[in-house]
């Protein structure tokens, strides 16, 4: 539809306040979390990241800790790969950690220069290496703080990154370090397809029995698996209270006592293994009526449905026609042989009169449902006078209970390691911190992580492609910006909306109606003076008359689309709008 600019110009003009993103993402914030965690945690995807003149450069951090590793000189002294078998009990296959190692700078989008960080270098391998402590780390009685970045190079579609503290023993060979060697905590991220987790679990001391049991956290957080630096933070208090962070936001926290599975501390009562149920138990809380009969004038055989006695044919029905007939249009392939195909025969179609009447061929009367029916007759359920409730075994004491109040109260740890399976190659990581200070794991990750954070967040975002701006919906085009558009797509909002609700439609598109309205006012300005008996030249009498025509135009579809109906509008509003963007 079109409409005399001039005067939709004039009516229809008006502006939308446009609204911009404002703020400072790099206004790190403090409180209970790491400082800096503000611009990690935000959305990215409402953040541009501004690309420093200069990029930072790594300068070693003077914090000290029971193991801290920045990968710098003698790193090598430290760590030492593993070459050894890995345990594969139950099955026949034999791996070994071929997996290589390096300790270089990041290529992916490396915002901090001269870092360096440990490198997993090859890709479906098995990977292990480990560094032995100074001295053993006693968590007893103290806050254990472990604190990692992790950088997915090539992404993460299946593989591990997590860490593991191993458990300080005799047997600790750093040369023989496999998924068989004792640990007492493994942290970190970890995915495969849809699975994707930041595991918190640790092995656990029966105090019975002296065996170690697996402790997993219940629904933990999910790992970022982008490019970029991510840091991952373990706070586990005396007071058995944990905090595992991202980006030093806390993504789970909880109890050791009342957070994992299995739970730390067995029941205290179980079910008596030796008590069975009595022969004569009644468990049916509802039987049949005994005392029930079947009504004298229940007929069991009526049929579900019966002829209708009182349908009559009708009176278009065209007993004599048939219900197929060849094809009139069909024609016998040219190189068919009637010697060797047999006589050709046209394909039927449907009878073409039978279309127009109400059926043909021979007429039968149809079925209704019988209501004598009932069907087969059943007694009713009525509450079981003997019943005695759903039957369950005694309990007795567990005789392997044992109450552990300290379960944050670890084993000595002598090493950390990273034994790791995974299909992409260059997982790194980087300032390893594991000690007993949340002031200080948050002082290095000042000095490191929030330093480069941003700056890779930038280079991220240089190297997307530009996004093609996105169609505006009608409520945000602006009139000067393309008057075309936008009277066009105003007045086929209001069209499409009026159809199914004329009181929407002019809430939605009140410039429409209006536009008419002073339409209408400019045609009886014109008819009166072209009917007034003034000489109007020639040219401006078709101009009149054009613009009666199309206001007439504009009237008659918006008439049309009122008349039909009071439909609700809100989902024709919603489906345009995701059409436009």
């Amino acid at each position: 539809m079109q409409l005399n600019s001039a005067v939709a110009a004039a009516l229809l003009a008006g502006g939308a306040q446009a609204h911009a993103f404002h703020g400072n993402p790099h206004a790190f914030g403090g409180g209970g979390h790491i400082p800096g965690a503000d611009a990690a945690s935000a959305s990215t995807a409402s953040i541009s990241y501004t690309l420093p003149a200069q990029l930072p450069t790594f300068t070693p951090s003077a914090i000290k800790a029971p193991f801290f590793e920045q990968f710098t000189s003698g790193w090598e002294s430290r760590w030492k790969a593993s070459h050894a078998k890995k345990d594969t009990k139950g099955s026949e296959e034999e791996w070994a950690y071929v997996g290589e190692w390096a300790v270089e700078e990041p290529y992916v989008f490396n915002g901090l220069v001269g870092g360096k960080n440990l490198v997993a270098k090859n890709a479906a391998a098995h990977h292990a290496i480990s560094a032995k402590f100074p001295k053993k780390i006693d968590p007893k009685g103290k806050t254990l703080v472990v604190q990692y970045e992790v950088k997915l190079q090539k992404g993460l579609d299946c593989g591990g990154a997590y860490m593991k503290l191993l458990r300080d023993t005799k047997a600790l060979h750093q040369e023989e370090f496999s998924n068989a060697s004792p640990y007492v905590i493994m942290f970190g991220p970890d995915k495969c397809g849809h699975n994707n987790k930041i595991h918190f679990i640790f092995n656990h001391k029966n105090p019975k029995t002296g065996e170690y049991e697996e402790k997993h956290v219940i629904e933990p957080a999910q790992a970022s698996i982008d490019k970029v630096s991510h840091l991952y933070t373990l706070i586990v208090h005396p007071n058995n209270t944990f905090i595992v962070q991202k980006d030093g936001e806390t993504a789970r926290e909880g109890s050791l006592l009342d957070t994992f599975i299995p739970a730390v501390n067995p029941e205290k009562e179980i079910d008596d293994p030796k008590d069975t149920k009595p022969e004569d138990w009644v468990d049916d809380a509802r039987i049949p009526d005994p005392e029930a009969t079947k009504p004298e004038d229940w007929d069991e055989d009526a049929p579900f449905e019966i002829v209708d006695e009182e349908a009559t044919k009708p009176e278009d029905w065209l007993e004599n026609e048939p219900t197929t007939v060849p094809d009139p249009e069909a024609q016998k392939p040219e190189d068919w042989d009637d010697e060797e195909d047999g006589d050709w025969i046209a394909p039927s179609v449907p009878n073409p009169k039978c279309a127009e009447v109400s059926g043909c061929g021979p007429w039968t009367k149809p079925t209704i449902k019988n209501p004598d029916y009932k069907g087969p007759w059943t007694a009713p359920y009525i509450d079981n006078p003997a019943y005695k409730g759903v039957w369950e075994p005694r309990k007795i004491a567990n005789p392997d209970y044992f109450e552990d109040k300290t379960p944050a109260n670890f084993e000595p740890i002598g090493a950390i390691g990273f034994e790791l399976w995974t299909m992409q190659a260059d997982i790194s990581f980087a300032n390893i911190y594991i000690g007993h200070s949340v002031a200080d794991a948050k002082k290095l990750a000042d000095e490191t992580f929030f330093v480069k954070f941003p700056v890779e967040k930038a280079l991220e975002q240089a190297e997307k492609p530009k996004e093609e701006a996105k169609p505006k919906s009608p409520s945000d085009l602006k009139f000067l910006d393309d008057p075309v558009t936008y009277i066009k797509e105003k007045v086929d909002l209001f069209l499409t909306l009026a159809a199914k609700n004329p009181i929407e439609a002019i809430k939605f598109a009140p410039e429409v109606p209006t536009a008419v309205a002073g339409l209408l006012v400019t045609i009886i300005a014109l008819t009166g003076l072209l009917t007034s008996g003034g000489a109007a030249p020639a040219a401006a009498k078709k101009a009149a008359a054009d613009v009666k025509e199309k206001a007439k135009d504009v009237k008659d579809k918006a008439a049309e689309a009122v008349s039909t109906g009071a439909e609700s509008v809100k989902g024709e509003v919603n489906k345009r709008t995701a059409k436009a963007s």
